[in-house]
Protein backbone atom coordinates (compact mmCIF):
# COMPACT_ATOMS: atom_id res chain seq x y z
CA UNK A 1 0.00 0.00 0.00
CA UNK A 2 2.87 1.85 0.91
CA UNK A 3 4.08 1.89 -2.69
CA UNK A 4 1.22 2.73 -4.04
CA UNK A 5 0.85 6.50 -2.64
CA UNK A 6 4.61 7.16 -3.74
CA UNK A 7 3.25 7.19 -7.46
CA UNK A 8 0.57 8.47 -6.96
CA UNK A 9 2.41 11.56 -5.37
CA UNK A 10 3.72 14.38 -7.32
CA UNK A 11 6.08 16.83 -7.27
CA UNK A 12 5.97 20.49 -6.19
CA UNK A 13 8.12 22.67 -9.49
CA UNK A 14 8.75 25.69 -7.18
CA UNK A 15 11.43 27.63 -7.51
CA UNK A 16 12.91 26.71 -4.14
CA UNK A 17 12.79 22.99 -4.65
CA UNK A 18 14.61 23.19 -7.92
CA UNK A 19 17.40 25.12 -6.41
CA UNK A 20 17.61 22.01 -3.80
CA UNK A 21 17.52 19.74 -6.14
CA UNK A 22 20.40 21.88 -7.72
CA UNK A 23 22.33 22.31 -4.40
CA UNK A 24 21.83 18.64 -3.80
CA UNK A 25 23.83 17.53 -7.21
CA UNK A 26 26.48 20.46 -6.70
CA UNK A 27 27.10 18.76 -3.08
CA UNK A 28 26.92 15.65 -4.53
CA UNK A 29 29.61 16.56 -7.51
CA UNK A 30 31.52 18.60 -4.41
CA UNK A 31 31.64 14.66 -2.98
CA UNK A 32 33.01 12.62 -6.00
CA UNK A 33 35.38 15.46 -6.33
CA UNK A 34 36.38 15.52 -2.59
CA UNK A 35 36.53 11.67 -2.98
CA UNK A 36 38.69 11.73 -6.19
CA UNK A 37 41.14 14.27 -4.86
CA UNK A 38 41.55 12.38 -1.99
CA UNK A 39 42.23 8.86 -3.27
CA UNK A 40 44.88 10.52 -5.46
CA UNK A 41 46.42 11.81 -2.52
CA UNK A 42 46.41 8.55 -0.81
CA UNK A 43 48.22 6.70 -3.91
CA UNK A 44 50.68 9.24 -4.30
CA UNK A 45 51.31 9.13 -0.59
CA UNK A 46 51.58 5.55 -0.48
CA UNK A 47 53.66 5.44 -3.67
CA UNK A 48 56.12 7.96 -2.37
CA UNK A 49 56.12 6.37 1.46
CA UNK A 50 57.02 2.73 -0.81
CA UNK A 51 60.10 4.52 -2.84
CA UNK A 52 61.81 6.24 0.67
CA UNK A 53 61.20 2.91 2.45
CA UNK A 54 63.45 1.35 -0.39
CA UNK A 55 65.54 3.70 -0.74
CA UNK A 56 66.54 3.59 2.72
CA UNK A 57 66.12 -0.62 3.09
CA UNK A 58 68.98 -0.18 -0.28
CA UNK A 59 70.85 1.92 1.46
CA UNK A 60 70.94 0.16 4.73
CA UNK A 61 72.26 -2.89 2.60
CA UNK A 62 74.77 -1.31 1.02
CA UNK A 63 76.29 0.39 4.57
CA UNK A 64 76.27 -3.54 6.09
CA UNK A 65 77.69 -4.34 2.57
CA UNK A 66 80.66 -1.40 3.00
CA UNK A 67 80.98 -2.41 6.68
CA UNK A 68 81.92 -5.74 6.32
CA UNK A 69 84.36 -4.83 3.36
CA UNK A 70 86.05 -2.15 6.20
CA UNK A 71 86.02 -4.84 8.79
CA UNK A 72 87.58 -7.54 6.66
CA UNK A 73 90.15 -4.49 5.17
CA UNK A 74 90.93 -3.58 8.14
CA UNK A 75 91.72 -7.35 9.32
CA UNK A 76 94.16 -7.76 6.09
CA UNK A 77 95.90 -4.65 7.21
CA UNK A 78 96.81 -5.96 10.49
CA UNK A 79 98.18 -8.51 8.88
CA UNK A 80 100.08 -7.15 6.50
CA UNK A 81 101.65 -4.96 9.05
CA UNK A 82 102.49 -8.14 11.08
CA UNK A 83 104.27 -9.07 7.60
CA UNK A 84 105.87 -5.37 7.14
CA UNK A 85 107.27 -6.00 10.59
CA UNK A 86 108.44 -9.45 10.10
CA UNK A 87 110.47 -8.51 6.58
CA UNK A 88 111.78 -5.20 8.43
CA UNK A 89 113.08 -7.49 11.43
CA UNK A 90 114.76 -9.81 8.04
CA UNK A 91 116.01 -6.71 6.61
CA UNK A 92 118.01 -6.16 10.20
CA UNK A 93 118.83 -9.36 10.05
CA UNK A 94 120.43 -10.04 6.82
CA UNK A 95 122.52 -7.03 7.34
CA UNK A 96 124.52 -9.06 10.03
CA UNK A 97 127.20 -11.52 8.60
CA UNK A 98 126.57 -13.91 11.34
CA UNK A 99 123.11 -14.44 10.55
CA UNK A 100 123.94 -15.03 7.13
CA UNK A 101 126.98 -17.31 7.66
CA UNK A 102 123.85 -19.35 9.95
CA UNK A 103 121.37 -18.82 7.07
CA UNK A 104 123.40 -20.14 5.00
CA UNK A 105 124.51 -23.51 6.98
CA UNK A 106 121.22 -24.03 7.62
CA UNK A 107 119.04 -23.92 3.82
CA UNK A 108 122.45 -24.62 1.58
CA UNK A 109 123.78 -27.10 3.55
CA UNK A 110 127.12 -24.74 3.32
CA UNK A 111 129.64 -25.77 6.24
CA UNK A 112 132.43 -24.29 7.69
CA UNK A 113 135.68 -26.19 8.16
CA UNK A 114 135.56 -29.41 10.13
CA UNK A 115 131.99 -29.00 10.38
CA UNK A 116 129.79 -31.99 9.64
CA UNK A 117 126.17 -31.33 8.82
CA UNK A 118 123.10 -33.55 9.57
CA UNK A 119 120.01 -33.43 7.68
CA UNK A 120 117.10 -34.14 10.16
CA UNK A 121 113.39 -34.22 8.42
CA UNK A 122 110.86 -32.53 10.15
CA UNK A 123 107.63 -34.93 10.97
CA UNK A 124 105.31 -32.23 9.48
CA UNK A 125 106.69 -32.33 6.00
CA UNK A 126 106.58 -35.87 5.81
CA UNK A 127 103.00 -35.98 6.62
Amino acid sequence: MGADLKRNVSRIQTTYVEQQEYAEIASARKKKLVLRRLSVFFVLASLLTYLMISNYLSQTAKLDAKLAQKKKLEHQLTDLKKQESLLREDIVKLNDDDYIGKLARKEYFFSEKNEVIFNIPDEKEEN
